[in-house]
């Protein structure tokens, strides 16, 4: 890294929390079809004179445009950021105020204040949002490396949306699908599998991942974006747990960012690790060697690392027979 971006580095955040006071506001739903900013401004509750310094900022970042004083959404803006498509990004904006700590976090060495809250508090809904978002977009991927045509029960553990259940479930006709996670989750995955039209064959199982058993008897058990918020101490008991659910001869598939050996690379894992750090009690990021290492321990073989475009990866280990 050379100076020049070094500085722009330090200055990356400014274009972030220019985009994210856009999201908290609500601008992109309140141009609707385009306006001026004084108008802008009455609808958004702003005071004209910022709002105008804000869209301008919107526009060199690229996400607005302007014409004859008229500001309107770039067809990303419009299909990302306003109206039912925001509540994914307000979860980028509740971690401003979990990442803002970081500098005391890594003195303590832990989350500095309980950044995410209750199950019940504003966090869940954008939350789920968000992680709903980004399976839509892996979880065919999943689906095919996975290779699951054979299997007839699949468990996803701490499952959300039940995003990937349902995309099992679509992929395989004969399977029966539970998402276990806790109540008010199960409501939100609940509307998506009604929308899928798969209540017949997806259901909500309210739980928590953290204790007692999963069940018995899966083919598969899908873990996705969980291992990231718990200890080393937690992994190794949900994995074993996980493992327990297993029918004879059935999988646990792990997705999750997986740092190499020296945990260093790549990138968006080494940073992850951090926002863990400010959000959590004691998760991280992990590497392939310790899955790997918490799988065996919990009876698994086989144990197998497969790597997917983007930034998460699977780690698969087989029960035994």
């Amino acid at each position: 890294m050379d100076l020049e971006s070094l500085a722009a580095a330090t200055r990356a955040f400014q274009e972030s929390r220019v985009i994210l006071t856009g999201v908290e506001l609500d601008v992109f739903t309140a141009l609707g079809d385009g306006m001026d900013a004084r108008q802008a401004a009455a609808r958004m509750g702003a005071d004209p004179r910022a709002a105008e310094m804000l869209l301008n900022a919107l526009v060199a970042c690229g996400l607005l445009t302007k014409h004859a004083g008229i500001f309107r959404n770039t067809a990303v803006a419009a299909e990302h950021l306003a109206g039912p498509a925001r509540m994914a990004w307000v979860h980028t904006v509740h971690l401003w105020s979990s990442w803002s700590t970081l500098t005391d976090a890594v003195r303590k060495g832990t989350a500095v204040v309980d950044a995410r809250g209750g199950p019940r508090d504003e966090w869940t809904e954008p939350f789920i949002a968000a992680m709903h978002r980004n399976a839509l977009e892996r979880a065919p991927q999943v689906v095919q490396a996975v290779g699951a045509e054979h299997a007839r029960r699949l468990l996803d553990v701490g499952g959300g949306s039940g995003a990937y259940a349902i995309a099992f479930a679509e992929a395989m006709p004969e399977l029966q699908a539970d998402v276990l996670d806790l109540e008010p989750v199960t409501r939100i995955a609940q509307r998506h599998i009604a929308k899928a039209q798969l209540t017949g064959r997806v259901h909500t199982r309210v739980g928590d991942l953290r204790q007692g058993l999963l069940g018995e008897n899966y083919d598969l058990v899908f873990v996705s974006a969980i291992c990231h918020m718990l200890s080393e101490e937690e992994n190794r008991d949900l994995i074993r747990r996980c493992g327990a659910a297993c029918a004879a001869g059935g999988r646990v598939v792990i997705q999750d960012f997986i740092l190499e050996p020296d945990k260093t690379a790549p990138k968006q894992a080494a940073l992850f690790a951090l926002n863990m750090l400010v959000g959590t009690a004691g998760g991280s990021s992990y590497s392939a060697p310790e899955y790997e290492e918490w799988m065996r321990a919990a009876g698994l073989a086989n144990v197998q690392r497969v790597t997917l475009p983007g930034p998460a990866q699977l780690m698969i280990g087989t029960a035994a027979s």
